[in-house]
């Protein structure tokens, strides 16, 4: 079962963190560079980013029960835990309060110099650090390995 566990963490971890690094630092750059239409450009790297927040919110919750699982009274003091919980968060917060403003101020009508435009650039700064975080939190749990079988 151990073998199991561990292999089921893998494929969880790399599809999570290996699909926020394609999403935003590949394919996200990519779009903008090729297209010439920016919002269409701006469209499909939502989409994608709204996916992968779907995508981490199930693997970041798949991954967290198996820490907490497997670290059993001591997953309060596991980073493991707390890089991973972190990770969640930031998902979540990102597809509930953020990604719907986000929406909310593009039905609007986003025109350059309004407060909407402001208001949409300031949300997309928070969006950004976020996933920024989430990215490098992500490659450190690369980084440091899938735990031992027990």
């Amino acid at each position: 079962m151990g073998r199991f566990l561990i292999g089921t963490e893998r494929v969880l971890l790399t599809l999570w963190v290996g699909g926020l690094w394609v999403a935003g630092y590949l394919v996200a750059p990519s779009l903008f560079a090729v297209l010439t239409d920016r919002h269409l450009a701006g469209e499909l790297a939502g989409n994608i980013f709204r996916l992968m927040s779907y995508v981490g919110l199930v693997c970041g919750a798949l991954l967290l029960a198996l820490a907490v699982r497997d670290t059993r009274s001591r997953w309060l003091k596991t980073w493991r835990v707390w890089a991973l919980a972190s990770m969640l968060i930031l998902v979540a917060v990102g597809v509930f309060v953020v990604q719907p403003q986000m929406v909310e101020l593009k039905a609007l009508g986003i025109n350059p110099g309004t407060e909407q435009a402001a208001q949409f650039g300031r949300l997309h700064g928070v969006s950004s650090i976020m996933y920024l975080i989430n990215s490098l939190l992500g490659l450190a749990l690369v980084v440091a390995g899938i735990r031992k079988p027990t």
